[in-house]
């Protein structure tokens, strides 16, 4: 039995998430479907992450086993003539039989992209958040150093998340302009659900100026997912990298 890593990329504005559910679109049940009729065997992938609906991804990770032959450097040719448009087969090796692209996952790297502008962007729309008024970009970076380290993001996760524990290391957070652009970039060892995307919208209030910077820090201790700012719109998010 064979063990192979893929690392994908995909738009998701048409998918109800990575994850399989019955009845709707999702990644997941894309992938598996192509190498199903690649290997000729019915396949089940592991993600290293299961972006919520509407969530890109750049690097995702998935690993699958297989008895199939297919030589690996052939591997992302045969999917992507498969697969639709809005997923691609970027890179495919050979692991080790015991590797798993969720559990051996020590970092993931989310980007959040802000146009930050008066006027939307109809070709970046499924890409990004448009906020109109400026944001002040170093209040949102002196607030967000407070959420680096080790903490119960309990306020910055989804309310119906599942019930793993709350502790999270967050490794870093970097909050760039680029011209009309604000990238946010946050790194954990793993997120929850959500965790991204609550993180963001609290920053942005903060650098609107529709609450204190100094209020960061009561929100992470409080626990308390009704503390936070509104959650951000899934359309800006993307997995960017995984790092094992």
């Amino acid at each position: 039995m064979r063990n192979i890593k893929v690392v994908v990329s995909y738009d998701g504005t048409d998918y109800y998430g990575f994850q399989f559910q019955p009845s709707v679109r999702t990644v997941q049940a894309e992938l598996e479907r192509v190498l199903g009729l690649i290997t000729k065997e019915p396949v089940t992938i592991y993600g290293s992450g299961r972006t919520d609906a509407g969530v890109h991804a750049a690097g995702q990770v998935i690993n699958f086993r297989t008895q199939g032959s297919i030589p690996v450097e052939r591997l992302c040719l045969a999917m992507n003539c498969l697969l639709p448009p809005s997923i691609a087969a970027m890179e495919a090796d050979e692991v080790e039989n015991d590797f798993h692209a969720r559990y051996h996952a020590r970092s993931r790297l989310y980007v959040y992209s802000i146009l930050n502008r008066d006027v939307p962007d109809a070709l970046a729309s499924r890409f990004c958040w448009h906020v109109r008024h400026p944001l002040d970009v170093d209040a949102m970076r002196e607030s967000a150093r407070v959420l680096i380290g080790t903490h119960d993001f309990s306020s910055f996760a989804s309310a119906d998340r599942d019930q793993t524990s709350p502790m999270r290391d967050l490794n870093g957070i970097e909050i760039r302009r680029l011209g009309e652009r604000v990238e946010i970039a946050v790194r954990a060892n793993a997120f929850l659900r959500s965790m991204a995307r609550v993180i963001v919208g609290t920053l942005t209030e903060i650098g609107l100026g529709l609450r204190p910077g100094l209020d960061m820090k009561r929100i992470l201790e409080a626990a308390d997912r009704r503390q936070a700012g509104k959650t951000a719109p899934a359309r800006g998010l993307c997995l960017r990298e995984v790092e094992y």
